[in-house]
């Protein structure tokens, strides 16, 4: 398969829902070329943005095939393919791979809380596909941190191309730059890291790191655009600029669990994005002035 680079902006797409709660295609795939055409660097369907826990496999392959079909050529597409079950995981990847996707997103397993041994096997697992494999770290949802030493451990495993970082930990990030990417660079055979939170981005990308898969870019991607791109440049004056411009939409955007507060600024915008599925609620009415009033100060 052709190397692909995993840096830049990259939007964790919503999954767009008509009133009655059926997944709305056409807004999908009019939303993927708005991304193109507003110039974000990739997109990443399928993960928790897009409420995948809710979907069903007819559901997902649809969107994987349109996602294929309008990315090809333009954008890389990875494709959120992760489950605590390890079977099950590596059908996701095979289908992603199989359905043209360029990268595998595959999540630290939730719930049954692997140990070492297990982890390591669940990714070379999944790497074994062929499909270049992302890491999503996010001990938030699944109570299960990847520290330094096993991420180390992990990107050796021929495959994995790189991590989505949500631990939440500036040091953690830091010495996952310095102890695995930026060797790994110099080898000539990168290990992208990628800020799993918007709020993130700058410090990540500050101390080397490769961009962000962001929620707050669902809604404006040209401004997550530049950040990142200001960033890559070195250019930090306009980067600090453009976070703290940013910052009460990033704080807002998860003023409620996510992707509740970014599909209800979609809606305010007229973008595709419909409802979310149950178990996930409306967003309440204080949760909604405080996030109209970030929209508001971004003069969206």
């Amino acid at each position: 398969m052709e190397k692909k680079e995993f840096s830049g902006a990259f939007t964790a797409l919503v999954t767009p829902l008509t009133g009655s709660g059926s997944v709305d295609y056409d807004g999908f795939r009019r939303l993927i070329a708005w991304q193109i055409e507003k110039g974000i660097d990739g997109l990443v369907p399928l993960g928790t943005t897009g409420e995948t826990p809710t979907l069903d496999d007819d559901e997902e392959e649809t969107l994987i095939k349109i996602a294929a079909a309008e990315c090809a050529g333009r954008v890389p597409l990875v494709i959120g393919a992760g489950s605590n079950s390890t079977a099950h995981m590596e059908s996701y990847v095979k289908r992603a791979r199989d359905l043209g996707a360029d990268a595998a997103l595959v999540v630290t397993p939730y719930y049954n809380k692997p140990n070492d041994s297990g982890l390591v096997k669940h990714f070379e697992r999944a790497a074994a596909t062929g499909l270049p494999i992302i890491i999503y770290n996010i001990a938030g949802r699944t109570s299960r941190n990847i520290p330094v030493s096993l991420m180390e451990e992990l990107s050796q495993i021929p495959g994995i191309a790189g991590v989505k970082e949500s631990s939440g930990d500036i040091t953690q990030i830091g010495d996952i730059i310095d102890r695995i990417a930026i060797p790994r660079k110099k080898q000539g055979r990168p290990f992208w890291v990628l800020s799993g939170d918007d709020s993130f981005a700058l410090p990540l990308m500050a101390l080397g790191g490769d961009g962000v898969v962001s929620v707050i870019s669902n809604l404006t991607p040209d401004k997550v655009k530049a950040l990142v791109s200001a960033c890559l440049s070195g250019q930090y004056e306009e980067a600090r600029r453009l976070h703290f411009e940013l910052l009460p939409f990033m704080k807002a955007a998860f003023v409620e669990v996510n992707p509740v507060p970014i599909k209800a600024a979609m809606r305010r915008k007229g973008l595709p994005s419909g409802p979310t599925r149950l178990p996930l609620g409306p967003l309440s009415k204080e949760s909604e002035e405080t996030l109209f009033a970030a929209l508001k100060r971004l003069a969206l």
